[in-house]
């Protein structure tokens, strides 16, 4: 075995998103794209000299071949020793978990989340940090700034290695640790939930239904929700994972998770249902007949969380990204706890929960997460709403009616333009910015602008700014429209369209989503011009 240094050249588009660098397969398959990014991670890594990485993915196309170069890297770059999960694969918060509970100097995560898989599909790399959340903007720039100006990378000379057996191994002067990808996950999972109460209430006949979409949390929900906790083999479905996600889109939503909606809108529905993405961070929580928005869901665990003991004590703070609903700062404000308003990204938590601040935090997309660990977390959410409904033994509608009867309901709705002409895209919110100052009085669909901005996020921790984060208008009476360019897809642009209405009066808090907010959707439209500057005349995706 030796170390080869290999000439390179720079790629002038390996800038870093929300969550890691995201491309198309074949964009990651050209000579040494791969290499560079992760030789670019190496170099921006002070103190990586015998330190213990984590490593593993979700399982989608282009893993295995990844997850041996990166082997074969960190032994040439001088790490010491590597944790990485059976057969390469590790969910996201279990990788967060790991890094924590064994004190490694961070983690290397091969994922595009919700993103689809297989040759013609999507993949990504993203660093994690040795507090097991995602890398900070500061560090990302700067790994940006070094795949710019790389022109060799490091790799060791030795054929590819076995990861199916657990166990340690040398590569190099490196060690390489197998390790089984549930154990920690699970001994955590056990630790912050009533698993008795909730074994109790499946054995009395409460029926769920998890649908893993073939992707990274089959062996996570099958370990936990059947051989911990007693719910039935078919309880779990599409639990194996393939490296096409077996030809699905792995994003848990109405749309592209519609087998399981369907499910539950049958006349023996089970009780409960919910289903986990790529990468296993996100989650969407079903009733019979009835969906859970996950703003919602973010206020519903606050207001209730001191029935898991995980939580018993309260919570210190809640946060959550701008475009999620305001649900959950009623809570908060009735809780006497702060509520933090952050921009979209799950990194932007980080200093708030290492300082203390927050204990529970959520993004609108679908994404809930606590203390416990540093990302957001599809099957922590899920066995929360167990441990809840355990203690509540109602209906998750009813909990969820019960729970806006008491703190109002937030209307709340997510249009997506998918594949846009990013410059159309561009000049649709160009166009908005230069108008914010005039917005501010103007009326329209039963509605008046209070306020018009540009989002700005300072850090209350260590005060970094973040500009440029979401346009959003608030309305009275009280509403809001944001509008924001996605940062997780890899072809043409994703607008994200988010639209709130509240409601305190109960007897108005039954009406269908899309026709409460049809108003402000219209008002989108026409502030936006939408259909004039994209072409499109409705969203492809509703959430």
């Amino acid at each position: 075995m030796r170390i080869r240094t290999q000439a390179t050249r720079p790629y002038e588009d390996q800038r870093p998103g929300t969550s890691g660098l995201r491309k198309k397969v074949r964009v990651f398959q050209q000579p040494h794209y791969l290499e560079n990014f992760v030789q670019s991670i190496f170099d921006c890594l002070d103190g990586l000299a015998g330190a213990t990485l984590v490593l593993g993915g979700d399982g989608r196309y282009y893993n295995d071949q990844a997850l041996q170069t990166i082997l074969k890297m960190a032994a040439a770059n001088g790490v010491g020793r590597v944790l990485v999960g059976r057969n390469g694969l590790l969910s996201t918060p279990a990788a967060s978990c790991i890094i924590r509970k064994h004190g490694a100097f961070g983690g290397i995560l091969l994922t595009a989340s919700h993103n689809p898989a297989g040759p013609d599909g999507d993949f990504g790399v993203k660093y994690n940090v040795g507090n097991g959340g995602p890398a900070p903007e500061s560090l990302t720039e700067r790994i940006y700034a070094r795949s710019r100006e790389l022109r060799a990378y490091r790799i060791l000379e030795v054929e590819d290695v076995a990861l199916d057996r657990l166990g340690c191994f040398r590569l190099g002067a490196m060690t390489v640790e197998v390790i089984d990808p549930v154990a920690d996950y699970a001994e955590l999972m056990e630790s912050l939930f009533d698993f008795d109460r909730i074994h109790a209430l499946l054995a009395d006949g409460f029926r769920i239904r998890f649908d893993a979409m073939h992707a990274v949390t089959g062996p996570y929900a099958r370990e936990l929700l059947v051989h911990r906790l007693g719910a039935p083999e078919e309880s779990v479905v599409h639990a194996t994972p393939l490296p096409d996600f077996g030809g699905g889109h792995p994003d848990p939503n109405l749309t592209y998770a519609r087998p399981l909606v369907e499910s539950l809108w049958r006349e023996d529905a089970p009780d409960f249902g919910a289903a986990s993405d790529g990468d296993g961070d996100r989650n969407m929580i079903l009733g019979r007949g009835f969906f859970v928005t996950p703003s919602d869901s973010l206020a519903l665990l606050a207001a209730h969380a001191t029935c898991a003991p995980g939580y018993r004590d309260g919570l210190a703070g809640i946060a959550r990204s701008m475009p999620t609903s305001r649900a959950a700062d009623r809570v908060a404000e009735r809780l006497g706890i702060p509520c933090y308003e952050t921009p979209t990204g799950w990194k932007y938590f980080g200093n708030l929960l290492d300082a203390g601040r927050i204990t529970l935090c959520g993004e609108e997309s679908f994404g809930t997460g606590s203390n416990h660990i540093r990302e957001k977390d599809g099957l922590w959410a899920v066995l929360f709403w167990l441990n809840l409904l355990a203690v509540a033994r109602q209906p998750v509608a009813e909990v969820v009616k019960a729970h806006w009867r008491a703190y109002g309901r937030h209307y709340y709705t997510r249009h997506d333009y998918e594949g846009l002409d990013p410059e159309a895209a561009h000049r649709l919110i160009e166009t908005l910015r230069a108008q914010l100052g005039k917005l501010p009085g103007r009326s329209g669909q039963g509605l008046r602008v209070l306020q018009a901005e540009d989002f700005r996020y300072e850090d209350p921790v260590d005060h970094s700014v973040s500009e440029h984060q979401g346009i959003r208008i608030l309305f009275e009476p009280e509403a809001r429209l944001v509008f924001r360019l996605s940062g997780t897809g890899t072809a043409g642009a994703t607008l994200r369209v988010y639209v709130e209405r509240f409601e305190p009066d109960p007897a108005q808090q039954d009406q269908d989503t899309q026709q409460a907010l049809a108003p402000l959707i219209r008002l989108a439209d026409e502030i936006a011009g939408i259909q004039r500057l994209t072409g499109r005349a409705r969203p492809d995706v509703i959430t």
